[in-house]
C-alpha cells in the first residue's frame, strides 16, 4: 500500500521469496510450486479488496449523513440572520426618527436662545456706548490691560455702529469711539510687534487674528515683512539670501496669518521691488554706456539668478496664478533693460567682431585690401568664373594664408555667448528674428570679412600656369576653410537650430547659408582648379628642362643603360608630393574629385609630351620605361579611371618598340581594341623607322 506502486516489482518481490521460485543458493526452479503461490496471493488479495470495498462504502454512507444535517444547519442560520437583519432594520427606523426629533428640538431651543444672545451683546454694547456718552470709561475691559482682546472686539463692534449714526447729534461720541479704536489698533500693532521680536508665534497669531478686523490689518503685516527682513541681506549674494529668507518665512507665515499665501506673496513682492530692484539697477547702470560686454555679461546673470529664483519660489503658495504674479515682478526689474537689449547686443558684437579680425591683420603686418563690389567688379567676377583668367596682378602672399582657427574659435564663441543671452533675455516672440540678426553677424564677419577675404587674397596669390617655381598656398587656404566651415556648421546646428525650429525664419537662415556656402565654394572650385593648372605648368617646366631629343634616340643604342629618365624621377617626385598635399588639404568625396581632375591632366601633360619625339627602339623601351614609372605613381592616386588612362598609355608606347609585322596584333589587343586608330597611327608615326619600314600601310 505504499506509493508509488509499480506491479513489475511486487511480481518479481514475491516469486523471489517463494522457495523454487528463483535461483537462490542453487536452488532448482519449481513452476508448480510458484503457480500455486501465485493463486493463493490472487485469492488472498480478492479477500483484502472485498474488506476494503465494505470499508469504503461505509464511510461515504457517513459522509451523505454528515453533508445533509450540515445542509440543515445551515438552512437554520439563514433563517436567524433573516430574523435579526429585520430587528436591525426596525432599530435603524427608530434611531432615524429620535434623531430627528433632537434635530427639531435643538432647531427650536437656537430659535429661542439667538435673539435672546443678541439682546444681551446688544445690552452690553449700549452699556459701553452709555460710557462713550458720559465721557467717562468705566468697565473692566477698557481699563485692564490684560483685556486687551476684549476691549478690541468690542470697541470694532462700536466702530461700525457709530459709523450709523448722525454726525450733528452723536459727533463728540463718534470722535471718542474713533480715537479709542486708533489707540487700540496702535496697541495691538505694538504688541504684535514685540511678539515677533520674542519670537512667540502664539502670542503672534492671537494679536493678528484680532486685528484681522480692523483697518491696521495691512499695517500688521506690513510690520511683519519689515521685520523679518532685518538682517536677512548681510552676504553679498542677494539672491540666496531672498531664497533662504521666504524659505524661512515659509514655514512661520501659516502659523501667524489666516490668509498666509498672500502675506507671503506681499513679501516676495516687497523683495523684488526694492532690494532686487535696486541691485540690479546698481550693477547694471554702472557699465550701461562705458563697458557693454560687461554689461551683457552682468544682464544675463541677473536675469537668470533672478528666473532661478523665482523657480525656486513657485514652489510656495502664492495664490492661484504665481506663475504670471513673478513673471510680472521679473518684467518690472528689467523691462527698461530688455527692450533695446539687442540693439547693444548687435552693436556689442560688431565692435567686437572687428576688433579681432583688425587684431589678427594687424599682427601679420597686414593690411587688408578692399574687395571691390558694384558693376565693375561683378562683371570681373563673371568674367573670372567663365574664363578662369587672373584678373589683376598676382599678390605675393609669402605663404600666408590670411585665416586663423584661433580667430574663428574667438569670434564662434562671441557670437555662442550673444545666442545663450538672445535665447535667455528675447521676448519669445521676438527670439527667431534677433536669433536671426546674431547670425547675420556671424556670416558678415566670419564668413565674408575673414573666409571669403582670404578666398579672395589666396585667388590673386595663385601664379599664373606658366611661372617657375611657384609655390602654392591655395591648398592651405582650402584645407583651413574647410576645417573653418565645419565649426560655423557645428554651431549653426547646435546654438541657432534650436531658435528658430518652430518659425519661419528657420528657411531664411537655412537660404543664407546655402548661399554662402555656394559662393564659397565657386571661389574654391576657382583657386583649386586654377592651382592644378600651375602644378601641370610646372611639370611643364620639368620635363622642358630636363627631358632631351637623345634620350628616347640614342646616339649608341648598344650602350644604353634601360631605365627612366630624370625627367621622369623629378616629375614622379613632384607629383607624389602634390597628391599628398592635396589630400591633407581635403577630406570626404572632394580628394577623389580633385584627384581624379588632377589624374586627368597629368596624364594628358604625359601624352602630349610623348607625341613631341622620335623613338628608336631603344628610345621606345625607355619611353616604356618612364610610362611604367608614371603608372606607379599613377597608383598613389588611388582613383580606377587615373589608373586605367596610364596602363592604355603604357600599351600605345608597346607601339614604339614591337616588330613591325606584330603590329597589327598589337593594335587589336584588349587595350588598345577600342582606340581611335588615328591614335593608334599618331604613336606608330612617331618611330624613326615609320617610313623605311612603312608601317603606315597597317592603317590604310
Amino acid at each position: 500500500f505504499q506509493e508509488p506502486f509499480v506491479a513489475d516489482e511486487y511480481i518479481e518481490r514475491l516469486a523471489w521469496r517463494t522457495p523454487g521460485g528463483g535461483s537462490r543458493g542453487g536452488e532448482a526452479f519449481d513452476p508448480k510450486r510458484l503457480l500455486e503461490e501465485f493463486v493463493n496471493h490472487i485469492q488472498e488479495l480478492q479477500v483484502m479488496d472485498e474488506r476494503i470495498q465494505r470499508k469504503v462504502e461505509k464511510l461515504e454512507q457517513q459522509c451523505q449523513k454528515e453533508a445533509k444535517e450540515f445542509a440543515k444547519k445551515v438552512q437554520e442560520l439563514q433563517k436567524s440572520n433573516q430574523v435579526a437583519f429585520q430587528h436591525f432594520q426596525e432599530l435603524d427606523e427608530h434611531i432615524s426618527y429620535v434623531a430627528t426629533k433632537v434635530c427639531h428640538l435643538g432647531d427650536q431651543l437656537e430659535g429661542v436662545n439667538t435673539p435672546r444672545q443678541r439682546a444681551v451683546e446688544a445690552q452690553k454694547l449700549m452699556k459701553y456706548f452709555n460710557e462713550f456718552l458720559d465721557g467717562e470709561l468705566k468697565s473692566d475691559v477698557f481699563t485692564n490691560s490684560e483685556k486687551i482682546k476684549e476691549a478690541a472686539d468690542i470697541i470694532q463692534k462700536l466702530h461700525l455702529i457709530a459709523q450709523e449714526l448722525p454726525f450733528d447729534r452723536f459727533s463728540e461720541v463718534k470722535s471718542k469711539i474713533a480715537s479709542k479704536y486708533h489707540d487700540l489698533e496702535c496697541q495691538l500693532i505694538q504688541e504684535f510687534t514685540s511678539a515677533q521680536r520674542r519670537g512667540e508665534i502664539s502670542r503672534m497669531r492671537e494679536v493678528a487674528a484680532v486685528l484681522l478686523h480692523f483697518k491696521g490689518y495691512s499695517h500688521c503685516v506690513d510690520v511683519y515683512i519689515k521685520q523679518c527682513q532685518e538682517g536677512a541681506f548681510l552676504r553679498n549674494d542677494v539672491f540666496e539670501d531672498a531664497a533662504i529668507l521666504c524659505q524661512r518665512v515659509n514655514k512661520q507665515v501659516g502659523e501667524v496669518f489666516s490668509n498666509p499665501e498672500t502675506v507671503l506673496a506681499k513679501l516676495i513682492q516687497n523683495i523684488f521691488e526694492v532690494k532686487l530692484q535696486t541691485y540690479v539697477k546698481d550693477q547694471l547702470e554702472e557699465h550701461r554706456k562705458s563697458d557693454a560686454e560687461q554689461y551683457l555679461k552682468n544682464l544675463y546673470d541677473l536675469y537668470t539668478r533672478t528666473t532661478n529664483l523665482s523657480s525656486k519660489l513657485m514652489e510656495f503658495n502664492l495664490g492661484t496664478d504665481k506663475q504670471t504674479f513673478l513673471s510680472k515682478l521679473i518684467k518690472s526689474i528689467f523691462i527698461s533693460y530688455l527692450e533695446n537689449y539687442i540693439e547693444v547686443e548687435i552693436g556689442y558684437l560688431k565692435s567686437r567682431s572687428a576688433m579681432i579680425l583688425q587684431r589678427y591683420y594687424d599682427s601679420k603686418n597686414h593690411q587688408k585690401r578692399s574687395i571691390g563690389t558694384g558693376g565693375i567688379q561683378d562683371l570681373k567676377e563673371r568674367i573670372r568664373q567663365r574664363t578662369n583668367l587672373p584678373l589683376g596682378p598676382s599678390i605675393d602672399t609669402h605663404g600666408e594664408t590670411f585665416l586663423s582657427q584661433e580667430v574663428v574659435v574667438n569670434l564662434l564663441q562671441e557670437t555662442k555667448q550673444a545666442f545663450e543671452r538672445c535665447h535667455r533675455l528675447s521676448d519669445p516672440s521676438d527670439l527667431p528674428k534677433n536669433a536671426f540678426r546674431i547670425f547675420s553677424m556671424l556670416v558678415e564677419f566670419l564668413c565674408t570679412e575673414h573666409i571669403d577675404y582670404a578666398l579672395e587674397t589666396g585667388l590673386a596669390g595663385i601664379p599664373s600656369s606658366d611661372s617657375k617655381n611657384a609655390n602654392l598656398y591655395f591648398l592651405d587656404v582650402v584645407h583651413q576653410a574647410n576645417t573653418i566651415f565645419h565649426l560655423f556648421d557645428k554651431q549653426f546646428n547646435d546654438h541657432l537650430m534650436p531658435l528658430i525650429s518652430s518659425s519661419p525664419k528657420l528657411s531664411e537662415c537655412l537660404q543664407k547659408k546655402k548661399d554662402i556656402i555656394e559662393q564659397m565654394e565657386v571661389k574654391l572650385d576657382m583657386g583649386i582648379d586654377r592651382t592644378l593648372n600651375c602644378m601641370i605648368g610646372q611639370m611643364k617646366h620639368i620635363l622642358a628642362a630636363e627631358q632631351k631629343k637623345t634620350d628616347f634616340k640614342p646616339e649608341d643604342e648598344n650602350n644604353v643603360l634601360i631605365q627612366y629618365t630624370n625627367a621622369c624621377v623629378k616629375v614622379c617626385g613632384y607629383v607624389r608630393k602634390q597628391v599628398e598635399k592635396i589630400r591633407n588639404s581635403m577630406d570626404g568625396k572632394n580628394v577623389d574629385t580633385v584627384l581624379m581632375e588632377f589624374g586627368v591632366r597629368f596624364h594628358r601633360l604625359i601624352y602630349e609630351h610623348l607625341q613631341q619625339y622620335s623613338y628608336s627602339c631603344m628610345g621606345g623601351m625607355l619611353a616604356i620605361c618612364d610610362v611604367a614609372e608614371y603608372r606607379k605613381c599613377a597608383k598613389d592616386f588611388k582613383i580606377a579611371l587615373v589608373l586605367q588612362l596610364f596602363d592604355t598609355l603604357h600599351a600605345l608606347c608597346n607601339l614604339l618598340v614591337v616588330a613591325p609585322d606584330n603590329l597589327k596584333q598589337v593594335c587589336s589587343g584588349e587595350q588598345l581594341a577600342n582606340l581611335d586608330k588615328n591614335i593608334l597611327h599618331s604613336f606608330v608615326q612617331l618611330r624613326v623607322d615609320y617610313r623605311s619600314a612603312r608601317l603606315g600601310r597597317h592603317f590604310s
